[in-house]
């Protein structure tokens, strides 16, 4: 959970002073705010539980590549404003199931932390929802971008449903609903947007998966992450 949010986090932080206009500009940086303030109680209590005197920032800027364990989806280039929501809603729907699955846990910190994080995500997915909405049934360039984007991060989709060793270890003891378990009404919740978007979802069910469990990340993610580590990385341990 804490990669998910610090690597999507960092790509939609990537946007900043660059963003179509100043009222996504602000809105961007306030979804990359949110989403890094999950990740330091994320990696806040994993530092606590791995208990070898790691904090948040040890683990987010002194691990490398092979070390991350978020989909792959949160590592994909933010492409152009179009690719980026799309990303954007696609994450925020399984995030928002998942968080709410995850307030149920009978781990007491792991409820609390979701509860305190689905606020925010509720209202990331209320405004991804109507950014592809408005797009994808707008002009013909932005419906036309739209679709590219949904073809090109559809396939990363499946991995949120697929369960690993962890995944079927944290289930057992009643820390985390089961992946599967999430995908009925995801799938019902995105044929509903993507039909007032009027796009099309891809037929083919293909699901590029590796990232969740560390086997196999994208090029892309070392690449965003010498700009994430570089200043720990070269002057570590520093504090100002």
């Amino acid at each position: 959970m804490g990669d998910n949010t610090l690597v999507l986090g960092h790509r939609i932080s990537e946007w900043c002073g660059v963003a179509p206009v100043l009222e996504e500009d602000i809105a961007l940086a306030n979804t990359a705010l949110d989403l890094i303030g999950q990740t330091q109680l994320w990696l806040g209590l994993a530092g606590e539980v791995e208990d070898k005197g790691r904090d948040a920032d040890r683990l987010a800027f002194h691990r490398d590549v092979w070390d991350f364990r978020n989909l792959l989806l949160v590592e994909q280039p933010n492409g152009d404003f179009g690719r980026t929501m799309m990303r954007q809603f696609l994450f925020d729907g399984w995030h928002l199931a998942q968080l709410r699955g995850l307030m149920g846990s009978n781990n007491d910190q792991v409820a609390a932390i979701a509860e305190k994080s689905v606020k925010e995500v509720t209202y990331h997915l209320e405004r991804a929802t109507d950014t592809v909405i408005g797009l994808g049934d707008g002009t013909e360039e932005s419906h036309k971008r739209m679709q590219a984007a949904l073809d090109r991060l559809y396939p990363y989709v499946g991995e949120m449903f697929i369960a690993d060793a962890v995944d079927e270890e944290m289930v057992s003891a009643g820390i985390a609903p089961d992946p599967a378990s999430l995908r009925p009404g995801y799938e019902a919740m995105l044929d509903a947007v993507l039909a007032e978007a009027t796009l099309q979802k891809p037929a083919d069910d293909f699901a590029h998966k590796g990232g969740k469990s560390g086997a196999r990340h994208t090029e892309h993610l070392g690449h965003m992450l010498t700009q994430m580590q570089w200043l720990q990385r070269a002057y570590p341990d520093a504090t100002w």
